[in-house]
């Protein structure tokens, strides 16, 4: 039996990180855990591309245009959708995780998802270092891994 899992490589590729601007609090706090388990991996920051984009719904094209370049191995998607009271809160979250799944798929290429999708701020908080975990490291590591399964 062959089994492919994750490889050691860490560093050796370039990675782009596109990060929403709405609810900053949180999205920047997702984008400051992910570059710094990058650099802990070994990134340098010339092998790091950040790209900022006003909303969540606007992920998707930018991953897309990252994507055509060919010039990195792995896009981070960083957002946070916090219901409100009104069905956007469904509609922006189909769009985002269709989106970044869609750019993917297009372009063989490890679209990682890293858009919170929680019901208030105080669960999205838990999510950037708080109880649950840092969700922009954790997509760090998975970029990671997912570059090394698809080296193989």
């Amino acid at each position: 039996m062959q089994i492919i899992n994750r490889k050691e490589i860490n560093n050796g590729f370039n990675i782009a990180i596109v990060t929403s601007h709405y609810n900053q609090e949180i999205t920047q706090a997702l984008f400051t855990g992910a570059v710094d388990r990058l650099q802990q991996l070994g990134f340098k920051d010339e092998q790091i591309t950040a790209v900022s984009v006003p909303g969540a719904v606007e992920i998707p094209l930018a991953a897309q245009r990252l994507a055509l370049t060919k010039k990195f191995e792995a896009i981070i998607c960083l957002g946070a959708v916090i219901f409100g009271e009104t069905k956007h809160f469904d509609y922006v979250c189909e769009q985002v995780s269709q989106g970044c799944q869609q750019v993917a798929l297009t372009h063989n290429l490890p679209v990682i998802f890293g858009v919170l999708t929680t019901m208030n701020l105080d669960q999205a908080k838990a999510r950037v270092g708080g109880h649950k975990g840092h969700v922009g490291r954790e997509c760090a590591d998975a970029a990671v891994w997912q570059v090394s399964v698809l080296r193989q």
